[in-house]
């Protein structure tokens, strides 16, 4: 669609408050982190708040083409924040705010971010997390590396004021998040609250108009060099696809009420959380909270609170309240519910069968979606009512998306097949680049086979063509639905002065997927001790977040390497595994190592 003009803000918003007449629907349903604390935002309203956020990063001397780093909780401001800079035509940058520090820095500086958007605090369950302390530390460490960021708008969210869109203040109810006074630590050269900033700010704004093809964000994704990788997706196509996606896969309708649990820092909260459902102006659920806070059966009661139609959520979470068996479930009624989805990661049949029977009541088609970062929207999924479900299967390509499986010497495979998933021809919400890596993104997604795009995911095709995902081929895993580069833990533990190698491998892990199993070796004069393995842990949690915290530590004398000095994951996986089919190890320098590290396991029993 080159040479095309439009603005994605524009078509989410003003169409549908001026046009369709949605002014007075009610956009998102926010629900708190404390039971009770929620609000509502219309389309009018969400439409008010975004052209005024919109004038205030202007006013900050925003403008096309630059970008923003959004480092926030799932609050309604986040929403805000990405619309605003969508209708001026700046790029967002949203960073998971789970993630550490060090994490924020190096996206901020990848992308050479020149304003930041965070917030004071926020509560995740029972946990505290000083958002704005970790912030700080990120900017402080841009600042040493000489990045361009010039200022940091803070929302005021434990505590907050509610600024209304005619600039009077209304108290919010008085909850558990009012009761913690968090000081937020202060640079006025830097630092300015969004509430101040808003109050003044004109809730009329002219979009920007773009180019079909002009940029619209940027999302980190973990790259297998432990580096992550920009994601660069843009206006046009992705809008299309965002939309149409959205509409068939949950079959939505006019009068749903759509809940997706994914945090807007993954590729998930954008598509399906705030894009494709404002572009169908379509009513959301957005939850600041988690499924077993302050109960396990809080999703539950939220999907009868707002009577929720289309649900979508992670089979890690699925797995989880699976643990607590049917009566946290059955106690509440759910009969709102008509489309069931998952998202993330392959799900296994177990839990498939148990989101069916027990959520769903076996009156609920499961759209099973298989897509990625890197996708924007949709490639593998069913079509509710409309497709015979498998436990456990992805099924079928998304309209214009045309799927093959290649061997390892690329050829295609026809029929029942294992082997490479690849796609045959573009679709429009397929990623441009990498941010400022263009060479990078044609090596890691087309050079492998050329004339393809190679997801990195194993796939088998059975005989009645439905494709079941294996599992990443690369040197990635996926732990709770979140991608992570073996080489980015890898080089975490390495910063340990305790550590001389180290080396990442997936094991299973009943609630996660899979998770973290970790082998170190050390320097002379360290000795492996409870201590040293918590100090590793800790080290990790640090550097990139508490997502990629390892399960589970070795200490290996030595690793399995070939004769030119590359470590063999293969065999550390069946290691890791208890697996003692190695296959063939002859290429080994050091066979002898093999038998020590399967006796000094760890022990892996759940």
């Amino acid at each position: 669609m080159k040479g095309a003009t439009t603005n994605i803000c524009y078509n989410l918003l003003d169409r549908n408050v001026n046009e369709k007449k949605l002014g007075d629907k009610v956009a998102f349903y926010w629900e708190g982190n404390e039971p009770g604390d929620s609000t509502k935002i219309t389309y009018r309203e969400l439409l008010h708040k975004v052209c005024q956020f919109a004038n205030v990063l202007r006013s900050q001397g925003v403008k096309k083409g630059d970008r923003v780093s959004i480092y926030l909780p799932m609050i309604l401001e986040l929403v805000v924040a990405m619309l605003a800079c969508a209708r001026i035509g700046a790029l967002h940058s949203v960073v998971f705010a789970g993630f550490s520090a060090d994490s924020l820095c190096e996206r901020i500086l990848d992308c050479g971010c020149s304003l930041l958007i965070t917030a004071d605090a926020f509560y995740r369950g029972d946990k505290l997390v000083n958002l704005k302390h970790i912030a700080d530390e990120a900017i402080r460490k841009c600042k040493d590396r000489g990045s361009s960021l010039k200022k940091c708008i803070v929302v005021k969210h434990l505590g907050r004021e509610e600024i209304t869109v005619d600039g009077t203040c209304s108290k919010s109810p008085p909850l558990k998040r009012l009761c913690q006074d968090v000081q937020a630590p202060w640079n006025p050269d830097v630092d300015a609250w969004w509430h101040e900033l808003m109050s003044g700010a004109s809730t009329e704004c002219e979009p920007e108009w773009c180019d079909a093809e002009d940029e619209l964000f940027i999302l980190y994704t973990s790259g297998s060099t432990g580096k992550p990788k920009g994601v660069l997706h843009t206006v046009g196509g992705y809008m299309i696809f965002a939309a149409t996606s959205f509409k068939y896969v949950f079959d939505y309708q006019p009068e749903d009420v759509y809940w997706c649990t994914a945090d807007i820092g993954w590729i998930t909260g954008h598509s399906y959380l705030t894009y494709g459902p404002l572009a169908n102006g379509a009513t959301s659920v957005l939850f600041e909270g988690v499924p077993t806070y302050p109960d396990v059966g809080r999703m539950w009661s939220i999907i009868d609170k707002y009577k929720v139609t289309k649900f979508y959520t992670a089979p890690t979470a699925i797995r989880l309240l699976m643990k607590y068996g049917e009566e946290p479930v059955k106690k509440h009624s759910r009969k709102s519910l008509k489309v069931l989805g998952t998202v993330g990661e392959p799900i296994n049949p177990e839990a498939w069968l148990w989101y069916y029977s027990v959520v769903g009541e076996e009156r609920c088609p499961i759209v099973d979606t298989f897509w990625q970062t890197e996708t924007g929207g949709h490639m593998l999924t069913p079509l509710p009512a409309a497709t015979p479900m498998k436990p456990g299967s992805a099924t079928f390509p998304f309209f214009g998306v045309v799927p093959a499986i290649l061997s390892e010497s690329g050829e295609e495979l026809e029929g029942e097949a294992e082997g490479y998933l690849v796609f045959k021809q573009p679709w429009p919400g397929i990623m441009r680049t990498l941010y400022g890596k263009h060479q990078q993104f044609e090596t890691v997604y087309f050079k492998k086979f050329p004339g393809y795009y190679v997801t990195g995911d194993g796939c088998r095709r059975d005989k009645d063509g439905y494709y079941w995902i294996t599992g990443r081929i690369d040197d990635m895993l996926n732990v709770s639905g979140h991608l992570l580069s073996t080489a980015e833990v890898e080089s975490a533990l390495l910063e340990h002065v305790a550590v001389a190698e180290a080396a990442v491998v997936s094991h299973p892990h009943p609630l996660k997927g899979e998770c973290l199993y970790c082998f170190v070796t050390l320097r002379e004069g360290h000795e492996f001790t409870k201590n040293l393995t918590d100090e590793l842990k800790k080290q990790v949690r640090e550097k990139i977040g508490p997502i990629a915290t390892p399960d589970y530590i070795q200490y290996a004398p030595s690793l399995p390497k070939t004769r030119s000095g590359k470590i063999t994951r293969r065999i550390l996986r069946k290691i890791a595994k208890n697996d003692q089919d190695l296959g063939d190890i002859s290429t080994l320098a050091d066979p002898g190592i093999i038998k020590h590290l399967f006796n000094s396991r760890c022990d892996t029993k759940q």
